[in-house]
């Protein structure tokens, strides 16, 4: 079997809409039975690699990859120093034939387009600088089960739209049919290839994206309002210029006077790590319209799910035949 014929998630695009689907429906099946499905039994190992700090991505892959049946093959990117001690191709074909699939947390995305590349197992995004897809495949999970069925759903993203968050909800939401509203200071906007892909996305299944530097716009009768850190890892040395009432993202805090403008049973998102006080208050993210604890654990369920997806898809291909999804 060659490399392109493996199925990867580098991107929140890589899955259609059918597709996206199947790996949800999964995820909600395996949150009410958490061992039904065995996709790793052997144990078959999965190399799980952290070059960014890491808590919830850690601790959902490897306790997911135990509960499938597998063994989760916990590699230090300091240790490892890929790219630097060796090319990301070799290591890419060292752990091919070792391991079911390759879980990586890195900075670069070109770093995980070269491993999926030469590794002939499926590769998975577990954050890029420029995407964070299987936080979004949590994020839709968890308003599918607080408001329903996603197509039609309007979703509010505040503060950095220039971040991996901001790029993942557009693609991924798009994927879904929502409608996607990233409000954002000018300067801190989505990238423009990104948001086509999107556009494009949406308008073929029914959604649709919005940019505006308008917070209240965006949040207007919205079904979930997300927002993110301000300083994104690798932004460290702007904090003192991303913080504070003197930063272009304060006028995006999520605070209850915003929530107030969304949908009266709006839920709150953020991915976590939070910072009270910055880009959303306390009164919010310890409210009653937060979420963000179920969103925490969907990681576990939908990560999983997208496991055991790519998986099958790997060994449909090998056998010759076609894929679920």
């Amino acid at each position: 079997m060659t490399p392109t014929q493996i199925r990867h998630f580098l991107r929140d695009d890589d899955l259609s809409h059918a597709e996206q689907r199947h790996v949800l429906d999964l995820a909600a099946a395996l949150k009410m039975d958490r061992y039904a499905d065995r996709s790793l039994a052997g144990p078959q190992a999965v190399a799980v690699i952290f070059d960014k700090p890491t808590l919830r991505t850690q601790v959902s892959f490897t306790t997911g990859v135990a509960e499938l049946g597998g063994y989760p093959l916990m590699v230090d990117g300091s240790l490892a120093q890929i790219g630097e001690r060796e090319s990301v191709a070799d290591t890419a074909r060292i752990l091919g034939r070792q391991v079911s699939a390759i879980v990586w947390r890195t900075y670069a995305q070109s770093r995980l387009t070269e491993m999926a590349e030469a590794a002939g197992v499926p590769v998975v995004n577990a954050l890029t600088d420029d995407f964070h897809p299987c936080q979004i495949l949590a994020d839709l999970l968890t308003i599918a089960e607080h408001r329903g069925d996603l197509p039609g759903r309007t979703l509010a993203y505040l503060g950095d739209g220039g971040n991996n968050m901001a790029h993942s909800y557009l693609l991924g939401g798009a994927v879904a049919g929502l409608h996607v509203r990233v409000a954002a200071p000018k300067g801190h906007q989505p990238s423009a290839a990104v948001l086509a892909d999107a556009d494009a996305l949406a308008r073929a299944h029914g959604g649709s994206v919005t940019v505006t530097d308008s917070p209240q716009d965006a949040v207007a009768g919205a079904d979930a309002v997300a927002t993110d850190t301000w300083v994104s890892m690798g932004m460290e040395a702007e904090k003192a210029t991303r913080r504070g009432d003197q930063s272009p993202f304060a006028p995006y805090q999520v605070t209850q006077a915003l929530m107030d403008l969304a949908d009266p049973e709006a839920i709150f998102l953020h991915c976590l790590p939070a910072y009270r006080g910055h880009e959303v208050t306390a009164e919010v993210i310890d409210g009653p319209r937060s979420v963000v604890w179920d969103e925490a654990e969907n990681r576990l369920h939908v990560q999983k799910a997208l496991l055991s997806f790519l998986l099958d898809q790997a060994g449909r291909a090998r056998a010759g035949g076609p894929g679920r999804g």
